[in-house]
């Protein structure tokens, strides 16, 4: 055991250390101004329903001739992929000379209560691939999925085979129940099927404090603590408080699509199974046969490695790689060490195909 320092003059002048700290910090959070969401230039080129498709401005003269689209999940907001300019995905591949497309989702309302997965993978998906290929003039394109978004570019390459001329994988759960796999536990016993017929869309506070709650003391009270340490720097506070905007704006999940996903992904474990039904297709991962980058997170808490990591063997495609990243299910976007190593390890991966 270390031993406290309980005497009262140490923790008189602890607390008015503290207290300095919030009262000067008081002015510095008056002068952060607005939280941005995203920080790359950016062009809005596509439009469907709620759906917004970017295109970022390239930061190199010569780019590399086939895009990339990158799918977010459903839940939360995909400016995570560029949340600051030292911080981002987006940015790291740029820098890389790739030419970047990003899914914005928009936020779901009652009139999206029965979207599925079949309008999700098979409709706006491959709307915005479609889009991409005529503009410039190409019959495939690059891929790369984050989290839910990674199992939803799954799909889509297995039943679009021929509009995927490279999948990239990040944080992407392939077998949903793996031992290690805490929310897959959680899922198992839901009752989704009450869940949506109760409320229709799901709400994305009750989801995001689902995600809070598999780390309830770092997530929710240690961070606010560390916090004071950063009052007295406007940049590192404004940084905090982009993360806090990002973790809590979290979208509502149509209905339909939040059943299927739970049903058919957790809870019956189709995707690597087989069996699971897009539509009227059924998904087969032997369908797969482009080169595969897959990245995932050694200490992924959300996806374990091991869940990702179940696709090695399960394509038939000949040109399968990984990628380990020593941190979390954030940190491979957000963290200095993954713009550092995850984005030119992408970029240099595209290279070589071409």
């Amino acid at each position: 055991m270390f031993p406290l320092n309980m005497q009262p003059e140490a923790l008189v002048e602890e607390l008015s250390n503290f207290n300095k700290k919030i009262v000067s910090g008081m002015k510095t959070m008056s002068e952060v101004g607005d939280i941005s969401e995203g920080v790359s230039a950016r062009t809005k080129v596509y439009t469907d329903d709620k759906l917004t498709l970017y295109h970022y401005s390239p930061l190199k003269k010569d780019v590399h001739r086939v895009p990339v689209l990158i799918v977010y999940a459903l839940v939360n907001r995909p400016y995570m992929a560029d949340i600051q300019e030292d911080r981002s995905l987006v940015r790291g591949l740029l820098n890389e000379g790739v030419d970047v497309y990003l899914i914005d989702w928009g936020y779901p309302d009652a009139s999206d209560r029965y979207l599925d997965l079949d309008d999700y993978i098979n409709g706006y998906i491959d709307r915005c691939v479609d889009h991409i290929c005529e503009t410039h003039d190409l019959y495939r394109i690059n891929l790369l999925g984050i989290c839910q978004g990674g199992s939803f570019s799954t799909c889509y390459a297995a039943l679009h085979p021929e509009k995927v001329r490279n999948l990239v994988l990040t944080v992407t759960p392939i077998d949903f129940k793996t031992p290690d796999n805490t929310l897959s536990s959680w899922a198992q016993d839901m009752d989704v099927d009450l869940m949506v017929d109760t409320m229709g869309n799901i709400p994305g506070d009750l989801l995001n404090f689902t995600f809070l709650s598999m780390n309830p003391y770092r997530l929710t009270s240690q961070k606010y603590l560390d916090m004071v340490e950063l009052l007295d720097n406007g940049t590192k506070l404004r940084n905090f408080l982009r993360m806090e905007k990002w973790i809590f704006d979290s979208p509502d999940q149509a209905g339909e699509a939040f059943r299927q996903f739970i049903k058919g992904f957790f809870q019956g474990n189709k995707l690597i199974n087989g069996g699971l039904m897009i539509g009227d297709k059924e998904v087969d991962l032997k369908n797969i046969t482009m080169p595969i980058l897959n990245v995932y997170a050694t200490k992924d808490h959300l996806v374990p490695p091991s869940a990702s990591k179940a696709l090695d063997g399960k394509t038939s495609s000949e040109d399968y790689s990984e990628v380990a990243f020593k941190g979390g299910h954030i940190g491979i976007f957000v963290s200095g060490r993954a713009l550092a190593e995850v984005p030119p390890a992408i970029g240099g991966w595209l290279k070589e195909r071409g």
